[in-house]
């Protein structure tokens, strides 16, 4: 049997479509459906590589968790990683074709990879009960209808029926909804077959007016209303969303202050969810402008463009303050892109990344990195191996995530491996991962999810507590990220569940309703 297909648009980028299809997805699943996701084309600098070493956004990794499955390339074809104002890496089915202009994507590329986007739909098709289609920004970009391939042109290929949600905790949700209507062609407004006003604070009582005005003007029922919830998180998409750095200066007044680098370029940043989550950690954000202070911990994420990150550091003068920082004892660690910050020299000859061939790094680790043309993307496990300053205590102890970046990095003599891999893409080895310094307080990896190990990550804490003359806390849960995700999936689908009318959700889908009951 083909599956059935469901869509959620947006009257414009971030109202919550990623959210909202992982909601479908928990509750299909729950409900004893077959279901994936599937977004055509993904712009974002957030993502993950799967089991067999493909590269693909991470929203769509989130919803496959929520789904109860393996992520796969299929269920997002296409991914964009921007390294520029209007430039992207193109990434399709998993590997890298190219970089190219935002011109020539869209009035060239984009008729290619139409192609293998509607075989991978199909794939899912043939595989699944329901497949949950996301699509992007908003499907009223007029200036793009004629060479879009992500909003009504896929939802006429699945045959989806689309709901259309609205971000009303902006404001002027009602206008955006009617708005985007308008504009639609008669046939793509015809696809519209519910709304959704999503992210509602107050009394509902109040709002069934507006819910009643958009029925009668538009002619389109509204499905739900679905809360503004805050006690529990879902991964963001691509950008450190407001929600994020709101969570973070509520965390105010916790023991340990963990300062991240808000990078022009930061990609991967899900990867601090765990510490965040942590009782003892406030988790901040630092970008131009917000003072860094004297953090317990400097972390550096990963970035795609790390050259010009590196630069930005430099021309805003955080580059000096953290190597002052450093000089005084202050931890430092750095993730991918910013493990190679961290070293002496970064080197890109081929302009893989950058239009700066050479810079020199901050020189906190003897390390130089040089870019090349072939990608390293690979599922890792791994080891510490070292048992001082930031990793004391740690030697052992199991890591495990994924490495996406283009540079390799040479050690030099001051330095040593901080892990060692044990494991890469279902293969047994032995290879060396990243550097720390002597004193063990400047720390670099190229393993992104680092911190999802529960042991490890408490450990690398109790360290920075124990500088600072607390005691060790040893009675937190010991939940892995994954784990705590799940959890956060339940919460999510009870919430939705709740507040869409599910049984229209289900017509729409031509269902009775759930094969069984959760």
């Amino acid at each position: 049997m083909t599956a059935r297909t469901i869509m959620v648009q947006g009257t414009a980028s971030h109202v919550g479509k990623s959210v909202l299809v992982a909601a479908l997805c928990r509750i299909f699943y729950r409900d004893g459906y077959r279901v994936a996701p599937f977004k055509s084309q993904n712009m974002a600098l957030n993502s993950y590589v799967t089991a067999d070493g493909g590269e693909m956004g991470r929203a769509q990794v989130v919803q496959a968790e929520a789904a109860g499955l393996e992520p796969s390339v299929d269920m997002n074809p296409v991914l964009l990683k921007p390294t520029g104002q209007a430039s992207s890496q193109v990434i399709v089915l998993g590997k890298p074709v190219g970089n190219l202009s935002a011109w020539e994507y869209h009035r060239s590329y984009a008729r290619e990879a139409w192609d293998v986007i509607c075989q991978a739909l199909e794939r899912l098709k043939n595989t699944y009960d329901i497949v949950v289609i996301e699509g992007a920004g908003s499907p009223a970009e007029v200036n793009l209808q004629a060479t879009e391939i992500v909003n009504m042109r896929v939802a006429a290929q699945a045959g989806a029926p689309v709901l259309l949600a609205a971000d009303i905790d902006k404001g002027g949700a009602l206008a955006a909804v009617v708005g985007t209507l308008e504009l639609l062609p008669p046939a793509d407004r015809q696809r519209v077959a519910g709304i959704i006003i999503n992210k509602f604070r107050g009394d509902l009582s109040l709002f069934q007016p507006a819910v009643e005005f958009l029925e009668k003007r538009t002619g389109v029922p509204v499905v739900g209303v679905v809360p503004y919830f805050d006690s529990f998180a879902i991964q963001e998409e691509d950008t450190v969303s407001e929600a994020t750095l709101t969570r973070s200066r509520q965390a105010v007044g916790r023991e340990l202050e963990i300062a991240v680098i808000h990078l022009p370029h930061i990609s991967n940043f899900t990867d601090f969810d765990p510490l965040a989550a942590e009782p003892d950690v406030h988790l901040r954000y630092v970008g131009r402008g917000t003072p860094l202070g004297r953090p317990d911990l400097i972390i550096l994420p990963g970035s795609k463009n790390t050259i010009e990150d590196l630069a930005y550091l430099k021309r805003s003068g955080l580059a000096g303050q953290i190597a002052r920082l450093a000089g005084e004892g202050t931890p430092v660690l750095g993730i991918c892109g910013g493990f190679q910050m961290l070293g002496r020299e970064l080197h890109d000859p081929e302009h893989t990344e950058s239009s700066i061939p050479c810079l020199d790094g901050l020189g906190l680790l003897d390390v130089i990195t040089v870019f090349e043309k072939e990608k390293v993307t690979t599922r890792v496990q791994g080891v510490a191996m070292v048992t001082r300053g930031l990793l004391a205590q740690c030697n052992n102890l199991p890591v495990s995530g994924y490495e996406i970046h283009m540079g390799r990095s040479r050690l030099g003599a001051g330095v040593r491996p901080a892990f060692v891999i044990t494991q890469s893409l279902g293969v047994a080895l032995e290879q060396p991962d990243g550097a720390i310094s002597p004193d063990g307080m400047v720390l670099g990896t190229y393993i992104h999810g680092i911190f999802d190990q529960p042991a490890f990550r408490r450990q690398l804490l109790n360290n920075l507590r124990q500088r600072k003359g607390l005691a060790p806390l040893s009675d937190v849960a010991l939940l892995t990220a994954a784990q705590q995700r799940q959890k956060d999936f339940d919460a999510l689908a009870e919430v939705v569940r709740g507040s869409l009318d599910m049984g229209l959700v289900y017509s729409l889908l031509g269902l009775s309703g759930p094969r069984r009951t959760v």
